[in-house]
C-alpha cells in the first residue's frame, strides 16, 4: 500500500481509474438516497480513506451546512480533497493517517462523533482482522447513536473465474473512458497500475463482511449495490 503515497500513482489514480469505475455515479446517488431515508437531518460526517474527497464534497453540497473530517494516509490525496473543498474550508478538517495503525483515531478525537461515516474504495487494503477493528471503531468510537456507516467497496469475487470476468469487464470500461475523453493517463499506464493494486488488495466477500457488522451491533445492515466485485454495503447504530 506504500506505493499510494506517491504523487505519480495519485494522479494516475485521480486523473484516470477514479472517473472511469463503473457505475460511479450510481452508486454515489444511492449513498446518498441511503442517507436521505436513514439520516436526513445529518449535521456531521467522517469520509474514511477519503481520496480526493468526492464523498465528502458530495455531502458537503446535499447538505451546506455539514462539518467533514476527510481522513487518508496519502498526503497527495489530502492535497487533492483539500483542493476540491476549498470553499466549504470553515467547515472540514483534514488528517493524514494510515487507518491500519491502531490509533487511527487520534488525530481527529476531537471532531467525533459525527452522524455519517462515508468510505470509498479503502478498507480492502487492510488485512481482515484490521477490518474487523475498523468496523468495531466506527461503531463504538465515531458514529453517534442513530449514524449511518456507508461502505462503497471493492470485494472479492466468488470464484477466480467471475474475478476474470470482472477484471475484463473493469477494463473495457476504462477503454471506453479513455477513447471518449481522451485522458492524458494512457490506457497501458492505467492498467499497469489496475493490476499492480489487486496485487495488494486483501478482498473479503460482501456476505462475510454484512455478517461482521451484524456481529459488532449494526442494524439494518444490507449490501445495497453490487456488480462483481464492486459493493456498498453498511448498517446503522441502534439508538
Amino acid at each position: 500500500m506504500e506505493n499510494w503515497k506517491t504523487e505519480n500513482l495519485a494522479e494516475t489514480y485521480l486523473e484516470g481509474v477514479r472517473s472511469a469505475i463503473p457505475f460511479a455515479y450510481e452508486e454515489i446517488e444511492i449513498l446518498l438516497r441511503i442517507i436521505k431515508s436513514f439520516n436526513p437531518n445529518f449535521n456531521s460526517f467522517l469520509d474514511l480513506g477519503c481520496g480526493d474527497g468526492v464523498l465528502g464534497k458530495t455531502l458537503l453540497t446535499n447538505k451546506p451546512q455539514s462539518k467533514g473530517v476527510f481522513v487518508d494516509f496519502s498526503e497527495p490525496m489530502i492535497k487533492a480533497a483539500k483542493a476540491n473543498c476549498q470553499e466549504y474550508r470553515n467547515q472540514t478538517t483534514f488528517a493524514v493517517q494510515d487507518i491500519g495503525d491502531i490509533n487511527w483515531l487520534d488525530k481527529i478525537s476531537k471532531e467525533l462523533p459525527v452522524d455519517v461515516v462515508v468510505s470509498g474504495f479503502a478498507i480492502h487494503h487492510q488485512a481482515d482482522n484490521n477490518k474487523k477493528r475498523i468496523y468495531r471503531d466506527i461503531f463504538d468510537r465515531v458514529l453517534k447513536p442513530g449514524g449511518i456507516f456507508l461502505n462503497l467497496e471493492q470485494v472479492k469475487s466468488a470464484t477466480p473465474q467471475i474475478e476474470s470476468i470482472f477484471n475484463e469487464f473493469f477494463m473495457d470500461k476504462m477503454r471506453e473512458f479513455k477513447k471518449e475523453n481522451n485522458t492524458n493517463i494512457s490506457i497501458e499506464t492505467i492498467e499497469t497500475e489496475f493490476y499492480k493494486d489487486k496485487e495488494i488488495n486483501i478482498l473479503a466477500p460482501v456476505e462475510k463482511q454484512c455478517d461482521w457488522l451484524r456481529e459488532i451491533g449494526f442494524s439494518q445492515v444490507d449490501c445495497f449495490f453490487k456488480a462483481f466485485e464492486l459493493s456498498i454495503f453498511g448498517g446503522i447504530k441502534p439508538e
